[in-house]
């Protein structure tokens, strides 16, 4: 499977340049780092027999999405147990938890609490009690096995890059490109959520030290978006004709952007940046930014 390395450009001229790894093109519906995360889990789901897997995520999850319709691709049975009690009753009117449905999920709903129990060996016993065996599927999909996958997206083409840069979410991704980056690359990863733990998180798996995190382009926290980042998606949409998720990948571009004009790379820095999918969640953003009446992001590119 070979992804394209698009060139992308800024609306100022730089001494850098700058390619956009097309993971999102991978597949319709399980596309970018969930379908790295996904691949090696679901050979292991047929290794060990079983016939269910069960995950958690919130009400735009990336993860939640494409573990549903890669269940029913598989002919698995899937269990999304959802934080946020009160999306039980508004489920049908929210596109991520829609689609999960129309793909035969199970959604269990809890409250915010209770969700951040989802580690613990107590909360699992009583989900097996109440659903059966499952294969278990972390948040976000990170485990050793996805790993394993998102270490795939990096090959030979992209030897000579000296910057590779991604967004971070629970780790996973990251810790697979750090894994399989050459000695003279620096792994680049952009926090989608506030807080220093994602470098214990990522050091549970990557092997290098070739990497940072670089923080202050979360916009306020995990989800958040205001106008200045729609409209940086939407410029950079109309230009390079490449839509962008508002949740991870945007925040990410944006901070290279960013950082390209404060002069942090050398001149003649070949950079890659990594698409990791996540279009479905557009929709469901755009449903709230018009409730705060605020300006959408484009889809039309």
């Amino acid at each position: 499977m070979t992804i394209r390395n698009q060139q992308i450009f800024f609306e100022t001229d730089t001494s850098v340049s700058v390619f956009l790894k097309r993971e999102d093109e991978i597949h319709p519906f399980i596309s970018g780092n969930k379908f790295r995360k996904l691949k090696y889990n679901l050979l292991q789901v047929d290794a060990d027999g079983q016939d269910t897997i069960l995950t958690f995520g919130g009400a735009f999850s990336n993860h939640i999405a494409a573990t549903a319709f890669a269940g029913k691709e598989a002919g698995l049975k899937t269990i999304g147990i959802i934080r946020g009690e009160e999306l039980e009753h508004t489920s049908d009117e929210n596109p991520t938890l829609r689609f999960a449905t129309s793909c035969g999920m199970k959604l269990h709903f809890v409250t915010r609490d209770i969700y951040r129990q989802k580690q613990e060996v107590s909360f699992l016993d009583n989900l097996k009690k109440k659903f059966g065996d499952f294969y278990l599927l972390p948040e976000g999909g990170t485990n050793a096995l996805a790993v394993k996958g998102c270490a795939e997206m990096l090959n030979q083409a992209d030897s000579h890059f000296d910057f590779i840069c991604c967004a971070v979410g629970t780790g996973g991704t990251i810790s697979g490109i750090i894994n399989s980056a050459l000695p003279h690359q620096k792994i680049l990863g952009f926090p989608a959520l506030k807080g220093d733990f994602l470098k214990d998180e990522i050091r549970i798996f990557a092997t290098n030290e070739n990497w940072d995190l670089i923080g202050g382009y979360h916009f306020g926290g995990y989800g958040k978006v205001d106008e200045t980042l729609v409209s940086f998606l939407n410029g950079f949409s109309q230009k390079n004709k490449v839509l962008l998720d508002p949740i991870y990948t945007g925040k990410m571009v944006f901070g290279v952007r960013d950082m390209i004009q404060n002069g942090y790379f050398p001149e003649g820095s070949k950079i890659l940046l990594i698409h990791t999918g996540g279009l479905q969640g557009i929709e469901g953003m755009n449903i709230s930014l018009q409730h705060r009446k605020l300006p959408i992001i484009n889809t039309h590119v």
